[in-house]
């Protein structure tokens, strides 16, 4: 084995004498030196004998990977149909407690109705005995003693009779006079019976507003006189007032007019007040 004392490279040719990189003239060197080997570079292609490269056996492609399992669109589907099933089985429950219920409400009805061979006959009876009971009791009602309860009550029966005439309501005021009413007919006019108060009343157009205030009751068993001064304020801009003197009687548990009194302390002008 010779060695370029240049290039520090061995060649194992004994034929060689020059480097054949730089023309150093080489030297020999002891055999049992482990320094690398360079074999000339016309025996390299014929000596190379290098093994193809494999892949390691474990070596999987990208391409063929097995894609993990997604777990939570299961966990949503199992937890969402458990839920749609408690729903369902809460709606059945819930029908089947209410109609047992009205099953038992129809036979405790059943039960508490008395046996009658006449269904249609005796169901009109049944029916009308609670508001006949009821109507009777009201009837019979005794008349408020306490004044203060009367007077509040009469104010209001005096508005909302106010309101009747204003709007010609004759339903309302059917109710509100007694049938034996005898009144004016207007300030110091003559007296009208209740068929003839509801046939002259007509809407007024008129009046924007009213005023009550004075108001003095006089209460004596089941008969009320209720008297006060009422000023009408009229829409264009006119302003009268009057003295009212109302009677009312307790019938058939309600207060019932049966007379007016009206007299003219300021009278607007050109008004048939």
């Amino acid at each position: 084995m010779k060695r370029c004392s240049t290039c520090n490279r061995t060649y194992t040719d004994p034929n060689l004498s020059f480097c054949i990189d730089d023309g150093t003239p080489l030297t020999p060197v002891a055999t049992d030196d482990e320094t690398t080997v360079v074999k000339p570079r016309g025996n390299e292609d014929d000596e190379w004998n290098a093994v193809a490269y494999q892949p390691p056996q474990s070596y999987v492609t990208l391409g063929n990977q097995p894609k993990p399992r997604r777990v939570w669109p299961w966990v949503i589907g199992i937890g969402g149909a458990f839920l749609l099933g408690i729903l369902a089985l809460s709606i059945f429950f819930g029908i089947m407690v209410q109609r047992r219920f009205r099953e038992s409400e129809r036979e405790r009805v059943t039960t508490s109705r008395p046996a009658n061979s006449n269904t249609a006959e005796n169901s009109n009876a049944n029916t009308a005995e609670p508001s006949k009971a009821n109507s009777n009791s009201s009837v019979n009602a005794p008349p408020p003693a306490n004044e203060d309860q009367v007077l509040t009550h009469l104010k209001d029966l005096e508005n909302e009779w106010m309101v009747a005439n204003v709007n010609a309501d004759k339903k309302k005021l059917d109710r509100i006079l007694a049938d034996d009413y005898v009144g004016q007919s207007g300030p110091e006019g003559a007296l009208e019976t209740k068929a003839e108060y509801l046939e002259r009343t007509e809407r007024d157009t008129q009046i924007q507003k009213w005023e009550m205030s004075e108001e003095k009751l006089t209460l004596t068993g089941d008969r009320a006189t209720l008297a006060g001064i009422v000023t009408f304020f009229l829409r264009d801009g006119r302003v009268g007032s009057f003295d009212f003197k109302d009677k009312f009687v307790w019938r058939d548990g309600r207060w019932q007019a049966t007379g007016s009194e009206l007299t003219a302390r300021r009278p607007p002008v050109g008004t048939d007040l």
